[in-house]
Protein backbone atom coordinates (compact mmCIF):
# COMPACT_ATOMS: atom_id res chain seq x y z
CA UNK A 1 0.00 0.00 0.00
CA UNK A 2 1.39 3.22 -0.85
CA UNK A 3 1.77 5.67 1.84
CA UNK A 4 1.53 9.54 0.29
CA UNK A 5 2.30 12.68 1.43
CA UNK A 6 -0.46 15.47 0.54
CA UNK A 7 0.36 18.69 -0.24
CA UNK A 8 -2.23 20.98 -1.03
CA UNK A 9 -2.52 23.11 -4.25
CA UNK A 10 0.75 20.85 -5.45
CA UNK A 11 1.40 17.59 -5.15
CA UNK A 12 0.77 13.91 -3.67
CA UNK A 13 3.84 11.79 -3.44
CA UNK A 14 6.37 10.12 -1.33
CA UNK A 15 10.58 10.38 -0.58
CA UNK A 16 10.63 8.39 -4.12
CA UNK A 17 8.40 10.63 -6.51
CA UNK A 18 5.74 13.20 -6.85
CA UNK A 19 2.70 13.51 -9.20
CA UNK A 20 2.98 17.26 -9.24
CA UNK A 21 0.35 20.06 -10.46
CA UNK A 22 1.45 21.15 -14.21
CA UNK A 23 3.68 17.95 -14.28
CA UNK A 24 3.67 17.22 -18.03
CA UNK A 25 1.86 13.97 -19.25
CA UNK A 26 5.25 12.02 -19.92
CA UNK A 27 7.09 12.64 -16.45
CA UNK A 28 3.95 11.14 -14.71
CA UNK A 29 4.48 7.95 -17.59
CA UNK A 30 7.76 8.23 -16.92
CA UNK A 31 7.37 7.92 -13.35
CA UNK A 32 4.73 4.99 -12.70
CA UNK A 33 7.28 3.08 -16.28
CA UNK A 34 10.08 3.40 -13.65
CA UNK A 35 7.77 2.25 -10.38
CA UNK A 36 5.74 -0.38 -11.88
CA UNK A 37 6.99 -2.80 -9.47
CA UNK A 38 5.03 -1.19 -7.04
CA UNK A 39 2.32 1.07 -8.95
CA UNK A 40 0.91 -1.26 -11.30
CA UNK A 41 -2.70 -1.65 -13.37
CA UNK A 42 -2.42 1.67 -14.92
CA UNK A 43 -5.48 2.64 -17.34
CA UNK A 44 -5.26 5.42 -19.59
CA UNK A 45 -8.89 6.80 -20.39
CA UNK A 46 -9.50 9.37 -23.38
CA UNK A 47 -12.20 10.15 -25.74
CA UNK A 48 -11.23 8.29 -29.09
CA UNK A 49 -13.31 10.01 -31.36
CA UNK A 50 -13.27 13.69 -29.48
CA UNK A 51 -9.67 13.49 -27.86
CA UNK A 52 -10.09 17.56 -26.54
CA UNK A 53 -13.60 17.24 -24.94
CA UNK A 54 -12.67 15.38 -21.71
CA UNK A 55 -9.58 15.38 -19.56
CA UNK A 56 -7.54 12.87 -20.10
CA UNK A 57 -6.72 10.42 -17.16
CA UNK A 58 -4.80 7.78 -16.06
CA UNK A 59 -6.32 5.48 -13.46
CA UNK A 60 -4.05 3.73 -11.06
CA UNK A 61 -6.90 1.19 -10.26
CA UNK A 62 -4.66 -0.82 -7.84
CA UNK A 63 -3.84 2.67 -5.35
CA UNK A 64 -7.25 4.26 -5.97
CA UNK A 65 -5.88 7.23 -7.81
CA UNK A 66 -6.75 9.34 -10.73
CA UNK A 67 -4.34 11.98 -12.64
CA UNK A 68 -6.46 14.28 -14.77
CA UNK A 69 -4.49 15.86 -17.12
CA UNK A 70 -5.83 18.64 -19.77
CA UNK A 71 -6.79 17.89 -22.92
CA UNK A 72 -5.18 21.11 -24.37
CA UNK A 73 -1.86 21.21 -22.97
CA UNK A 74 -1.29 17.42 -21.34
CA UNK A 75 -0.42 19.14 -17.98
CA UNK A 76 -1.41 17.79 -14.65
CA UNK A 77 -4.78 19.32 -13.48
CA UNK A 78 -6.38 17.30 -11.03
CA UNK A 79 -5.10 14.65 -8.74
CA UNK A 80 -8.18 12.54 -7.31
CA UNK A 81 -8.10 10.07 -4.46
CA UNK A 82 -11.16 8.04 -4.95
CA UNK A 83 -10.71 4.98 -2.82
CA UNK A 84 -9.15 5.85 0.15
CA UNK A 85 -8.65 2.50 1.59
CA UNK A 86 -6.46 1.79 -0.90
CA UNK A 87 -3.75 4.16 -0.29
CA UNK A 88 -2.47 5.93 3.22
CA UNK A 89 -2.58 9.53 3.08
CA UNK A 90 -0.53 12.00 5.79
CA UNK A 91 -0.15 15.38 5.96
CA UNK A 92 2.86 17.36 7.58
CA UNK A 93 4.00 13.97 8.28
CA UNK A 94 0.66 13.02 10.72
CA UNK A 95 -1.50 10.39 9.06
CA UNK A 96 -5.06 11.23 8.28
CA UNK A 97 -6.15 8.06 6.47
CA UNK A 98 -4.77 4.70 7.42
CA UNK A 99 -5.77 1.56 8.27
CA UNK A 100 -5.13 2.91 12.15
CA UNK A 101 -6.80 6.23 11.19
CA UNK A 102 -10.54 6.38 9.62
CA UNK A 103 -10.46 9.48 7.52
CA UNK A 104 -13.64 11.21 9.27
CA UNK A 105 -14.82 14.66 9.57
CA UNK A 106 -13.36 15.31 13.18
CA UNK A 107 -9.88 13.63 11.78
CA UNK A 108 -10.09 16.35 8.61
CA UNK A 109 -10.54 19.24 10.85
CA UNK A 110 -8.13 18.43 13.49
CA UNK A 111 -5.59 17.79 10.93
CA UNK A 112 -6.20 20.79 8.21
CA UNK A 113 -8.17 22.87 10.64
CA UNK A 114 -10.99 25.38 9.90
CA UNK A 115 -12.69 25.99 6.76
CA UNK A 116 -15.83 27.41 5.16
CA UNK A 117 -19.52 25.57 6.08
CA UNK A 118 -19.44 22.65 3.98
CA UNK A 119 -21.76 22.46 0.69
CA UNK A 120 -24.21 19.68 -0.05
CA UNK A 121 -24.97 18.64 -3.81
CA UNK A 122 -27.94 16.48 -4.04
CA UNK A 123 -26.85 15.02 -7.50
CA UNK A 124 -24.29 13.57 -6.46
CA UNK A 125 -25.46 13.25 -2.84
CA UNK A 126 -21.89 14.33 -0.95
CA UNK A 127 -21.02 16.81 1.25
CA UNK A 128 -17.81 18.83 -0.20
CA UNK A 129 -15.48 20.62 2.33
CA UNK A 130 -13.09 22.80 0.71
CA UNK A 131 -9.41 24.22 1.33
CA UNK A 132 -7.29 26.43 -0.71
CA UNK A 133 -6.44 23.48 -3.38
CA UNK A 134 -7.70 20.78 -1.73
CA UNK A 135 -11.37 19.42 -1.18
CA UNK A 136 -12.69 16.46 0.95
CA UNK A 137 -16.36 14.43 -0.55
CA UNK A 138 -18.04 12.84 2.53
CA UNK A 139 -21.08 10.32 2.12
CA UNK A 140 -23.83 10.41 3.69
CA UNK A 141 -24.79 7.15 6.30
CA UNK A 142 -27.98 6.97 5.40
CA UNK A 143 -30.80 7.85 3.07
CA UNK A 144 -32.99 9.24 5.69
CA UNK A 145 -30.62 11.99 6.95
CA UNK A 146 -31.11 13.57 2.95
CA UNK A 147 -33.99 15.58 2.87
CA UNK A 148 -32.46 17.85 6.18
CA UNK A 149 -29.53 19.04 4.30
CA UNK A 150 -31.22 19.78 1.23
CA UNK A 151 -30.76 23.82 0.41
CA UNK A 152 -33.96 24.64 0.81
CA UNK A 153 -34.66 22.54 4.63
CA UNK A 154 -34.37 24.77 7.87
CA UNK A 155 -33.77 28.02 5.39
CA UNK A 156 -30.23 26.24 4.70
CA UNK A 157 -28.74 26.68 7.43
CA UNK A 158 -29.08 22.73 8.00
CA UNK A 159 -25.84 22.52 4.83
CA UNK A 160 -23.50 24.08 7.13
CA UNK A 161 -23.03 21.24 9.95
CA UNK A 162 -21.42 17.93 8.21
CA UNK A 163 -23.08 14.83 10.26
CA UNK A 164 -20.43 13.65 12.84
CA UNK A 165 -18.61 10.14 11.96
CA UNK A 166 -19.07 11.23 8.27
CA UNK A 167 -16.00 9.75 6.51
CA UNK A 168 -14.25 10.76 3.23
CA UNK A 169 -15.38 9.32 0.25
CA UNK A 170 -13.30 11.25 -2.42
CA UNK A 171 -9.98 13.99 -2.37
CA UNK A 172 -9.11 16.31 -4.99
CA UNK A 173 -5.75 18.35 -5.21
CA UNK A 174 -5.76 21.32 -7.58
CA UNK A 175 -4.61 24.92 -7.82
CA UNK A 176 -6.81 27.66 -6.87
CA UNK A 177 -10.21 27.89 -4.75
CA UNK A 178 -12.68 26.21 -6.82
CA UNK A 179 -12.59 22.77 -8.65
CA UNK A 180 -14.92 23.46 -10.89
CA UNK A 181 -12.83 26.35 -12.38
CA UNK A 182 -9.45 24.95 -12.39
CA UNK A 183 -6.80 25.09 -14.62
CA UNK A 184 -3.42 23.25 -15.39
CA UNK A 185 -0.71 25.27 -14.07
CA UNK A 186 1.94 26.35 -15.64
CA UNK A 187 4.80 23.71 -15.47
CA UNK A 188 6.70 23.78 -12.16
CA UNK A 189 10.29 25.05 -12.08
CA UNK A 190 11.17 21.34 -10.38
CA UNK A 191 9.99 19.84 -13.53
CA UNK A 192 12.59 21.11 -16.05
CA UNK A 193 15.05 19.21 -15.07
CA UNK A 194 17.32 21.17 -17.37
CA UNK A 195 15.50 20.67 -20.19
CA UNK A 196 14.02 23.37 -23.05
CA UNK A 197 10.81 23.38 -23.76
CA UNK A 198 8.93 25.09 -26.35
CA UNK A 199 5.92 26.55 -25.44
CA UNK A 200 4.74 27.68 -28.76
CA UNK A 201 6.25 27.14 -32.30
CA UNK A 202 5.43 29.41 -35.31
CA UNK A 203 6.72 28.32 -38.97
CA UNK A 204 8.23 31.07 -40.84
CA UNK A 205 7.22 31.56 -44.81
CA UNK A 206 8.55 32.78 -47.76
CA UNK A 207 7.35 32.82 -51.10
CA UNK A 208 7.34 29.07 -52.27
CA UNK A 209 6.95 27.63 -48.93
CA UNK A 210 7.64 26.98 -45.40
CA UNK A 211 11.20 28.68 -44.39
CA UNK A 212 12.31 27.61 -40.80
CA UNK A 213 10.64 27.74 -37.52
CA UNK A 214 10.64 30.30 -34.92
CA UNK A 215 10.23 28.89 -31.50
CA UNK A 216 9.57 30.38 -28.14
CA UNK A 217 11.62 28.85 -25.48
CA UNK A 218 11.42 27.91 -22.17
CA UNK A 219 14.05 27.06 -19.42
CA UNK A 220 14.55 27.58 -15.88
CA UNK A 221 18.39 28.73 -14.28
CA UNK A 222 19.16 28.51 -10.67
CA UNK A 223 22.07 29.45 -8.53
CA UNK A 224 24.36 27.02 -7.34
CA UNK A 225 22.43 24.45 -5.63
CA UNK A 226 19.27 26.28 -4.27
CA UNK A 227 16.39 25.97 -6.10
CA UNK A 228 14.49 28.75 -3.92
CA UNK A 229 16.37 31.23 -6.18
CA UNK A 230 15.34 29.02 -9.64
CA UNK A 231 13.76 31.21 -12.17
CA UNK A 232 11.80 30.78 -15.59
CA UNK A 233 13.73 31.89 -18.68
CA UNK A 234 11.71 33.01 -22.09
CA UNK A 235 13.85 33.31 -24.79
CA UNK A 236 12.92 33.22 -28.90
CA UNK A 237 15.34 31.34 -30.89
CA UNK A 238 15.25 30.76 -34.98
CA UNK A 239 16.38 27.80 -37.13
CA UNK A 240 16.21 27.29 -40.67
CA UNK A 241 16.18 24.83 -43.52
CA UNK A 242 19.88 24.57 -44.54
CA UNK A 243 21.41 25.07 -41.39
CA UNK A 244 23.87 23.16 -40.45
CA UNK A 245 24.07 20.70 -37.39
CA UNK A 246 26.43 22.96 -35.09
CA UNK A 247 24.46 26.03 -35.71
CA UNK A 248 21.34 24.07 -34.55
CA UNK A 249 23.43 22.57 -31.45
CA UNK A 250 23.90 26.45 -31.09
CA UNK A 251 20.65 27.72 -31.11
CA UNK A 252 18.79 25.16 -29.11
CA UNK A 253 21.05 23.16 -26.85
CA UNK A 254 22.04 19.82 -26.84
CA UNK A 255 19.12 17.15 -27.89
CA UNK A 256 17.16 15.32 -25.34
CA UNK A 257 17.39 12.45 -27.68
CA UNK A 258 19.28 11.23 -30.38
CA UNK A 259 17.88 9.46 -33.04
CA UNK A 260 18.80 7.24 -35.99
CA UNK A 261 17.86 6.24 -39.14
CA UNK A 262 15.14 3.16 -38.10
CA UNK A 263 13.54 6.03 -35.55
CA UNK A 264 10.94 8.97 -35.94
CA UNK A 265 12.91 12.63 -35.71
CA UNK A 266 12.31 16.01 -34.91
CA UNK A 267 14.94 17.73 -36.67
CA UNK A 268 15.75 15.92 -39.48
CA UNK A 269 19.43 16.44 -41.60
CA UNK A 270 20.40 15.46 -44.98
CA UNK A 271 23.26 12.71 -45.20
CA UNK A 272 25.45 14.44 -47.03
CA UNK A 273 25.51 18.22 -46.59
CA UNK A 274 24.78 17.58 -42.57
CA UNK A 275 22.01 20.62 -43.23
CA UNK A 276 18.74 20.78 -42.16
CA UNK A 277 16.35 19.27 -44.42
CA UNK A 278 13.16 18.85 -42.48
CA UNK A 279 10.96 19.20 -39.51
CA UNK A 280 8.04 17.24 -38.30
CA UNK A 281 6.00 18.73 -35.66
CA UNK A 282 3.79 15.91 -33.44
CA UNK A 283 0.47 16.97 -31.38
CA UNK A 284 1.05 13.92 -29.24
CA UNK A 285 -3.24 13.16 -29.67
CA UNK A 286 -3.70 9.56 -27.49
CA UNK A 287 -4.90 6.79 -30.16
CA UNK A 288 -1.86 7.64 -32.01
CA UNK A 289 1.04 5.27 -32.21
CA UNK A 290 3.91 7.39 -30.98
CA UNK A 291 1.50 8.93 -28.25
CA UNK A 292 3.75 9.94 -25.36
CA UNK A 293 6.95 9.82 -27.27
CA UNK A 294 6.83 13.43 -27.98
CA UNK A 295 5.50 16.46 -25.96
CA UNK A 296 2.58 17.97 -27.85
CA UNK A 297 4.32 20.72 -30.16
CA UNK A 298 1.99 24.03 -29.99
CA UNK A 299 2.76 25.22 -33.61
CA UNK A 300 1.21 27.89 -35.83
CA UNK A 301 1.57 27.31 -39.86
CA UNK A 302 0.20 30.03 -42.14
CA UNK A 303 -1.71 28.83 -44.83
CA UNK A 304 -1.48 30.75 -48.28
CA UNK A 305 -5.65 30.63 -49.91
CA UNK A 306 -5.21 31.66 -53.16
CA UNK A 307 -8.41 33.54 -54.63
CA UNK A 308 -10.35 33.72 -57.95
CA UNK A 309 -8.00 37.58 -58.26
CA UNK A 310 -4.40 37.67 -57.82
CA UNK A 311 -4.20 38.58 -54.00
CA UNK A 312 -4.21 35.96 -51.61
CA UNK A 313 -4.99 35.57 -47.58
CA UNK A 314 -3.66 33.86 -45.31
CA UNK A 315 -5.21 31.54 -42.46
CA UNK A 316 -3.51 29.61 -39.49
CA UNK A 317 -2.70 25.86 -38.80
CA UNK A 318 -2.73 24.83 -35.34
CA UNK A 319 -2.53 21.72 -33.01
CA UNK A 320 -5.63 21.70 -32.95
CA UNK A 321 -7.31 22.61 -36.55
CA UNK A 322 -9.18 19.25 -38.05
CA UNK A 323 -8.42 18.36 -41.28
CA UNK A 324 -11.66 19.09 -42.95
CA UNK A 325 -11.34 22.30 -42.22
CA UNK A 326 -8.20 22.41 -43.33
CA UNK A 327 -9.21 21.06 -46.84
CA UNK A 328 -12.27 23.62 -47.18
CA UNK A 329 -9.36 26.56 -46.65
CA UNK A 330 -6.83 24.61 -49.08
CA UNK A 331 -8.83 22.40 -51.63
CA UNK A 332 -8.87 18.67 -51.84
CA UNK A 333 -5.49 16.88 -52.91
CA UNK A 334 -5.11 16.20 -56.41
CA UNK A 335 -3.73 12.68 -55.37
CA UNK A 336 -4.86 9.86 -53.20
CA UNK A 337 -3.05 9.72 -49.49
CA UNK A 338 -0.43 7.68 -48.77
CA UNK A 339 -1.54 5.04 -45.92
CA UNK A 340 0.63 4.99 -43.53
CA UNK A 341 0.77 1.99 -41.00
CA UNK A 342 3.46 2.10 -38.29
CA UNK A 343 4.46 -1.01 -35.97
CA UNK A 344 7.23 -2.53 -34.34
CA UNK A 345 8.00 -4.80 -36.46
CA UNK A 346 6.21 -6.84 -39.61
CA UNK A 347 4.92 -9.26 -36.76
CA UNK A 348 3.25 -7.09 -34.64
CA UNK A 349 -0.07 -5.79 -35.20
CA UNK A 350 -1.28 -1.65 -34.49
CA UNK A 351 -4.01 -1.65 -32.38
CA UNK A 352 -4.39 2.26 -33.45
CA UNK A 353 -4.96 1.44 -37.06
CA UNK A 354 -3.52 3.29 -40.14
CA UNK A 355 -3.19 7.26 -40.58
CA UNK A 356 -3.32 9.36 -43.83
CA UNK A 357 -0.92 11.28 -45.11
CA UNK A 358 -1.56 14.22 -47.33
CA UNK A 359 1.11 16.58 -49.10
CA UNK A 360 -0.01 20.32 -49.60
CA UNK A 361 2.55 23.31 -50.06
CA UNK A 362 5.66 21.91 -49.15
CA UNK A 363 4.07 20.13 -46.12
CA UNK A 364 2.89 16.47 -44.81
CA UNK A 365 -0.40 16.19 -42.63
CA UNK A 366 -0.63 12.80 -40.82
CA UNK A 367 -4.23 12.40 -40.18
CA UNK A 368 -6.19 10.19 -37.83
CA UNK A 369 -9.00 8.37 -38.47
CA UNK A 370 -10.64 10.99 -36.28
CA UNK A 371 -9.60 13.53 -38.46
CA UNK A 372 -7.15 15.24 -36.08
CA UNK A 373 -3.76 15.93 -36.93
CA UNK A 374 -1.24 13.47 -35.99
CA UNK A 375 1.91 15.68 -37.21
CA UNK A 376 3.49 17.94 -40.34
CA UNK A 377 6.13 17.21 -41.87
CA UNK A 378 7.94 20.50 -43.21
CA UNK A 379 10.27 20.09 -46.56
CA UNK A 380 13.16 22.91 -47.33
CA UNK A 381 13.14 23.60 -50.77
CA UNK A 382 15.10 21.39 -53.60
CA UNK A 383 18.58 21.93 -53.41
CA UNK A 384 20.31 21.94 -57.45
CA UNK A 385 23.19 20.33 -55.81
CA UNK A 386 24.86 19.34 -52.67
CA UNK A 387 28.20 19.67 -54.20
CA UNK A 388 30.63 22.52 -53.55
CA UNK A 389 31.47 24.50 -56.10
CA UNK A 390 34.66 26.52 -56.46
CA UNK A 391 32.59 29.92 -57.31
CA UNK A 392 30.54 29.70 -53.80
CA UNK A 393 33.92 29.83 -52.77
CA UNK A 394 35.61 33.52 -50.98
CA UNK A 395 37.73 34.70 -52.83
CA UNK A 396 41.46 36.03 -52.11
CA UNK A 397 43.90 37.91 -53.65
CA UNK A 398 47.44 36.52 -53.40
CA UNK A 399 48.23 39.96 -51.47
CA UNK A 400 45.62 38.92 -48.89
CA UNK A 401 47.09 35.50 -48.40
CA UNK A 402 50.87 35.73 -49.12
CA UNK A 403 51.28 39.62 -47.92
CA UNK A 404 48.75 40.22 -45.34
CA UNK A 405 48.02 38.93 -42.26
CA UNK A 406 46.78 35.51 -43.41
CA UNK A 407 49.16 32.92 -43.94
CA UNK A 408 49.10 29.71 -45.37
CA UNK A 409 47.23 26.80 -43.71
CA UNK A 410 48.46 23.49 -42.40
CA UNK A 411 45.81 20.84 -42.25
CA UNK A 412 46.85 17.28 -40.11
CA UNK A 413 44.66 14.33 -39.79
CA UNK A 414 45.44 13.24 -35.47
CA UNK A 415 46.17 14.84 -32.58
CA UNK A 416 48.59 17.71 -32.15
CA UNK A 417 52.02 15.78 -31.78
CA UNK A 418 51.08 13.20 -34.63
CA UNK A 419 49.60 12.75 -38.61
CA UNK A 420 50.59 13.98 -41.74
CA UNK A 421 51.06 17.35 -42.92
CA UNK A 422 49.51 18.66 -45.56
CA UNK A 423 50.09 22.48 -46.41
CA UNK A 424 47.56 24.68 -48.88
CA UNK A 425 49.28 26.62 -51.11
CA UNK A 426 46.59 27.36 -53.74
CA UNK A 427 45.07 30.57 -52.71
CA UNK A 428 41.70 30.07 -54.95
CA UNK A 429 40.75 27.37 -53.06
CA UNK A 430 40.98 28.71 -49.37
CA UNK A 431 40.97 26.02 -48.02
CA UNK A 432 37.00 24.44 -47.63
CA UNK A 433 37.43 24.00 -44.10
CA UNK A 434 35.13 21.11 -43.01
CA UNK A 435 35.32 20.36 -39.55
CA UNK A 436 33.66 16.93 -39.63
CA UNK A 437 31.80 16.11 -35.97
CA UNK A 438 30.72 12.90 -35.65
CA UNK A 439 29.75 13.01 -31.85
CA UNK A 440 27.31 15.66 -29.96
CA UNK A 441 28.96 14.64 -27.09
CA UNK A 442 29.85 18.00 -25.26
CA UNK A 443 32.72 17.01 -23.67
CA UNK A 444 34.05 16.48 -27.10
CA UNK A 445 32.43 19.78 -28.06
CA UNK A 446 33.47 21.97 -26.35
CA UNK A 447 37.37 22.24 -27.05
CA UNK A 448 36.10 22.81 -30.49
CA UNK A 449 34.45 25.63 -29.46
CA UNK A 450 37.10 26.80 -28.21
CA UNK A 451 39.15 26.38 -30.91
CA UNK A 452 36.54 27.83 -33.60
CA UNK A 453 37.16 31.33 -31.31
CA UNK A 454 40.64 31.20 -32.28
CA UNK A 455 42.14 30.62 -28.67
CA UNK A 456 44.89 28.63 -29.81
CA UNK A 457 48.92 28.09 -29.88
CA UNK A 458 51.34 28.85 -32.86
CA UNK A 459 51.50 25.45 -34.68
CA UNK A 460 48.64 23.38 -32.79
CA UNK A 461 46.16 21.57 -34.80
CA UNK A 462 44.30 21.58 -32.31
CA UNK A 463 43.52 22.02 -28.59
CA UNK A 464 45.39 19.54 -26.38
CA UNK A 465 43.07 16.81 -24.83
CA UNK A 466 41.23 15.58 -28.40
CA UNK A 467 42.64 12.37 -29.27
CA UNK A 468 39.22 10.86 -30.36
CA UNK A 469 39.11 9.92 -34.63
CA UNK A 470 35.82 11.21 -34.83
CA UNK A 471 37.23 14.76 -35.57
CA UNK A 472 39.06 15.57 -38.40
CA UNK A 473 41.35 18.09 -36.91
CA UNK A 474 42.57 21.29 -38.79
CA UNK A 475 44.97 24.29 -37.86
CA UNK A 476 47.21 27.20 -38.84
CA UNK A 477 50.70 28.21 -39.14
CA UNK A 478 51.52 31.85 -37.22
CA UNK A 479 50.40 33.71 -34.13
CA UNK A 480 48.43 36.43 -36.50
CA UNK A 481 44.81 34.20 -36.66
CA UNK A 482 45.04 34.36 -32.86
CA UNK A 483 43.93 37.68 -32.26
CA UNK A 484 42.26 38.51 -35.93
CA UNK A 485 38.41 38.01 -35.28
CA UNK A 486 37.48 39.13 -38.92
CA UNK A 487 39.41 36.42 -40.24
CA UNK A 488 37.74 34.14 -37.70
CA UNK A 489 33.64 35.28 -38.48
CA UNK A 490 34.74 35.30 -41.96
CA UNK A 491 35.91 31.71 -41.76
CA UNK A 492 33.12 30.07 -39.45
CA UNK A 493 30.10 32.35 -40.01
Amino acid sequence: MLDLEVVPERSLGNEQWEFTLGMPLAQAVAILQKHCRVIKNIQVLYSEQSPLSHDLILNLTQDGIKLLFDAFNQRLKVIEVYDLTKVKLKYCGVHFNSQAVAPTIEQIDQSFGATHPGVYNSAEQLFHLNFRGLSFSFQLDSWTEIPKYEPNFAHGLASLQIPHGATVKRMYIYSGNSLQDTKAPLMPLSCFLGNVYAENVDVLRDGTGPSGLRLHLLTAGCGPGVLADAKMRVFERCVYFGDSCQDVLSTLGSPHKVFYKSEDKDILFDANTHEVKKFVLHTNYPGHYNFNIYHRCEFKIPLVIKGDSADSQTETCTAYSKWDSIQDLLGHPVEKPVVLHRSSSPNNTNPFGSTFCFGLQRMIFEVMQNNHIASVTLYGPTQPSSQLRTSDLPHLSTQEWYGGEIQPFIMGHGTVDGGKQLRCLCHHLFLSIALILCSTDPKRLSPLLSWQKGEMEEGHVMTAGVKSTNFLSLGASGSSFRNNNKFWKRLFL
